[in-house]
């Protein structure tokens, strides 16, 4: 393995922690420190200049062999500022389980729609008529796919994804212009995302009668053209894993005001391995997680334009290590809890849990974490940052705010905030059905809270002495997903590499300075 020296500057200090091999040096940025106080700028460090590769890349001899019979189409070349690749055309669908390699000069695209499998129904067995087509679509580390327009992967119930990349060899899923260079730090929207279609229980049937959560109880991708149906009645179904995985510039409008976010989990079941996922500049959310059960590490949420976590229908997620940093002036908010329809009382219930988060809202707005919908929700061991004057909680309704846990109507209780910390100008405002003050002893009721702090975090996501003071809670009680951590926050000493590497650079936050620019496409030797 090839050793890599990096250092972390810490004011004045250096940080070297362990890595890949004993001589390697790892941890995050650039180095400096960037306070964000309340009502202040946050102006983040300037990208770096990209190194440029020795020599441009240059066009593979042809696309590989894969299983499916229709395989890939030699679409030409296409050329940008790191070189001209081979383009590699999937077919609209993989009917056979397919593997894409990673070869040097190559890059796959996507034209349009692409269905892993075909739709296998709701239960895992053909009770419902449609048996499985049990497809699984491999992707290698270091591999890039690239669409543009309403081009979208859905990965079907009944088949699966493995898109594990490395920290040294992230996959990546990104728009044609990212491959020829247009892109700017603020483009985004250039093409949909990436869907993964489950059978874990979902609420908002689109079936009229319908039960909630129940077998029969399905959802429609939203603004897809063509059916893609996820929902059914298996908790621990699998869509197969994503790690070490980039996501650029997505959430083209597939129709009317529906588009896609980076990365949308539709009744995905706790089968579902999902660590590592970066999602940059997506023009709607960054994720979101409709229904199903989602258990999500190792999150990181860049410029968002509308919510960087969106979560609905009766979910059941937890997320462990998430930073979710909007670009300045844009996005709306970090988290929307948003199931307020006919239907709130409708179960599963949806229960989001999170704890070592760093969130920095950089938006003049109504307010930076917005939950409503009956919803549950818990934050704990998390640092939340607003410098543009936007209050940082909203919880809309007394029943999220006071009603007592009740596993009769799935029902965990009121929202519930520990070892939770807000540098806002305005730390509670009103919401529907609730006041500011409420909000505040809830709040309050929480242990080790402070909604008076002041952030010491450099580069944005990096913990400092503030964060690091704050007594951690204790989440393993939650579930065995949750690892005790040894600090609050995304970003802390003890655990400062695991941003290193697989992330990629821009105006608005920089985890690694040796990686390449967003702008650009990495190239490997």
């Amino acid at each position: 393995m090839t050793n890599f020296h990096r250092s972390l500057i810490l004011g004045t200090s250096a940080l070297a922690l362990a890595g890949c091999g004993a001589d390697e040096i790892v941890s995050p940025g650039t180095g400096g420190d960037i306070i964000i106080n309340p009502g202040g700028g946050g102006t983040p460090t300037p990208t770096p200049t990209p190194t440029p590769p020795s020599s441009e890349v240059t066009p593979a001899a042809g696309c590989p062999t894969i299983s499916d019979p229709v395989g890939l189409t030699d679409s030409g070349t296409i050329s940008g500022p790191t070189g001209e690749y081979r383009v590699c055309t999937m077919p609209a669908q993989f009917t056979a389980s397919s593997t894409l390699p990673y070869i040097e000069g190559l890059l796959y695209r996507m034209n349009g729609r692409v269905d892993v499998g075909a739709d296998g129904g709701p239960a895992p067995d053909d009770s419902d008529g449609l048996s499985d087509t049990n497809v699984q679509l491999t992707i290698e580390p270091g591999v890039i796919v690239y669409a543009s327009g309403s081009s979208f992967l859905n990965v079907n119930r009944g088949n699966t994804i493995q898109a594990n990349g490395t920290a040294d060899r992230p996959i990546i899923f990104t728009s044609r212009d990212n491959v020829q260079g247009l892109n700017t730090d603020s483009s985004s929207g250039q093409w949909g995302g990436v869907v993964l279609s489950g059978r874990a229980p979902v609420t908002d049937c689109i079936a009229s009668g319908a039960v909630p959560g129940s077998v029969n109880c399905e959802r429609q991708v939203e603004g897809a053209a063509q059916p893609a149906i996820f929902g059914g009645a298996t908790p621990d179904d699998s869509s197969g894993s994503m790690s070490y995985v980039q996501i650029r510039y997505s959430g083209f409008v597939l129709s009317g005001d529906s588009e896609l976010q980076s990365l949308t989990t539709g009744g995905t079941g706790s089968g579902t391995e999902l660590s590592h996922i970066m999602s940059f500049n997506s023009s709607d959310d960054g994720i979101e997680l409709f229904g199903g059960r989602v258990n999500l590490s190792n999150l990181i949420v860049v410029g968002a334009e509308d919510d960087s976590i969106d979560t609905d229908t009766g979910v059941k997620a937890d997320l462990q290590y998430v930073i979710a940093v909007q670009r300045p002036g844009a996005g709306d908010t970090i988290i929307e809890s948003d199931s307020d329809n006919a239907f709130n009382d409708s179960t599963p219930r949806q229960n989001t849990r999170i704890s070592n988060a760093t969130f920095v809202h950089q938006k003049a707005d109504d307010q930076a974490i917005r939950i409503r919908g009956f919803a549950d929700y818990s934050i704990a061991n998390s640092v939340l940052v607003s410098n543009q004057g936007t209050a940082c909680l909203r919880v809309d309704g007394q029943e999220e705010l006071f009603r007592a846990a009740n596993a009769s109507i799935d029902e965990a209780g009121p929202v519930a905030f520990n070892s939770f910390v807000l540098d806002c100008e305005t730390p509670f405002r009103d919401g529907s059905g609730s006041t500011a003050a409420e909000m505040e002893s809830v709040f309050d009721n929480g242990t080790n809270n402070n909604s008076a702090f002041t952030n010491t975090l450099s580069m944005l996501f990096l913990n400092g002495s503030n964060e690091d003071a704050v007594p951690v809670f204790d989440v393993t009680a939650w579930g065995s997903f949750f690892e005790l951590p040894e600090r609050i926050g995304a970003v802390f000493a003890e655990n400062a590499d695991w941003v290193n590497g697989w992330t990629c650079t821009s105006a608005t936050v920089t985890f690694d300075s040796s990686t390449s620019a967003c702008t650009s496409l990495p190239v490997y030797d």
